[in-house]
């Protein structure tokens, strides 16, 4: 919980962790009168993300976030972090970018005075994303790159492999945030990233492999089960672990929109059909677990279609080790809770910004949703389980 006093103007700097709920309050306010609340994120790429909303003091001069509906700006009504997933960029198509977790995510509180304009309060709360204690190593052994965290406290610990979009690089918010959740977490890197292929042609599926072993190996590691969590692309990675040919999309089934920018959702064509099932994942073949999550208005590809064939895949061979979650107005990047919503971008492999679908909102309330599942669900299954 944070508040901020309009008499007199101070600027405090609050910490908490980037996945948590924050309380926002503002006290010493005119009674019944309106004052606008800002939010302000720089990311790492130097691209400004801003939110507004529009409150109305109650009769003891306070606006509270958690209570109060906000009347207009980024959003409507009442909604606790709606400062924080509704930060929107200044420049066109851009998605946050966080190279390094070793110092937080910054977002700075304004309140104004709604007749006025005039700067009653600021605060920043700080986003972080390491518990004290936590170890955070990079990784440069044989082929394998990425970082691993290690949390704080006697293991050995359940362990992760974290696999995240086609994009390329390395990203570590969501690996260090599950690591401060009792995991051994590795943020694998695999295109573009130090020495690794630039090109998914080149990419090797026995790299996978390797990094699963390497993860099995670390002594803080409980075995012999490792979850992998993946998003977007990497979550074909995730289910091959073998050589298979891919899916050429079909250019006719994609749409360009009337803002200029395009829609991919339906390039790619069914695997299940004869001419393209040597690209079809055999999921049956899997002893592990699976918890599909499906972003029902994703635009980026038609995820529900491909979770909802993998899942009746495993059912026609007799298997009940899957979970299927849906989120009917969530669009493509499902991440850490309250991380702003990212409606476009540019699509490295499209070479050009496409849109990802979803509402804001419902997409803000799948991402905490998830979070929790995504939590359990590696808890119930990473003891004495296979790899998975």
């Amino acid at each position: 919980c944070f508040e901020l006093s309009s008499t007199p103007v101070n600027h405090f700097i609050v910490r908490c962790f980037f996945d948590k709920l924050v309380h926002v309050k503002v006290e010493g306010l005119a009674p019944h009168k309106p004052v606008e609340l800002r939010s302000k994120l720089v990311d790492d790429r130097g691209v400004i993300f801003k939110a507004s909303a529009l409150y109305k003091a109650d009769e003891s001069g306070q606006v509270d976030v958690s209570r109060a509906p906000s009347l207009g700006g980024s959003y409507t009504g009442v909604e606790p972090m709606g400062l924080f997933w509704s930060l929107a960029p200044e420049t066109p198509h851009s998605k946050i970018l966080k190279k390094s977790v070793l110092s937080p995510t910054q977002v700075k509180i304004e309140a104004l005075s709604g007749d006025t304009g005039e700067l009653l309060a600021s605060e920043t709360n700080e986003r972080e994303y390491m518990t004290e204690g936590m170890k955070r190593i990079p990784v440069q052994e044989g082929r394998i790159r990425g970082v691993l965290f290690i949390p704080p406290g006697k293991g050995p610990f359940p362990g992760i492999v974290d696999l995240y979009t086609f994009g390329g690089g390395l990203s570590e918010p969501r690996a260090s945030l599950l690591a401060n959740k009792g995991f051994v977490v590795l943020a694998l890197a695999y295109l573009g990233y130090k020495d690794l292929p630039r090109k998914v042609e080149k990419l090797n599926l026995e790299y996978f492999e390797e990094a699963v072993t390497y993860l099995r190996r670390q002594p803080e590691v409980k075995g012999p089960g490792i979850g992998i969590i993946s998003i977007s692309h990497s979550g074909g990675i995730a289910l091959a672990m073998l050589v298979i040919p891919p899916l050429c999309p079909v250019l006719d089934n994609i749409k360009f929109l009337d803002s200029g920018i395009l829609d991919v959702r339906d390039a790619l064509p069914d695997p299940s059909l004869e001419e393209n099932r040597e690209s079809l994942f055999m999921v049956e073949r899997a002893s592990c677990q699976f918890l599909f999550a499906v972003s029902e208005d994703d635009h980026n590809w038609n995820s529900g279609f491909f979770a909802k064939q993998a899942v009746e895949t495993l059912r026609k061979h007799g298997k009940k080790s899957y979970e299927l979650v849906t989120y009917p107005k969530a669009g493509h990047f499902l991440e850490v809770p309250h991380m702003p919503y990212c409606g476009s971008t540019f699509h490295g492999a499209v070479g050009a910004p496409v849109v990802f679908g979803g509402e804001p909102k419902a997409h803000s309330e799948a991402q905490l949703d998830l979070w929790e599942r995504v939590q359990e669900f590696f808890k119930s299954h990473l003891v004495n389980k296979s790899t998975c």
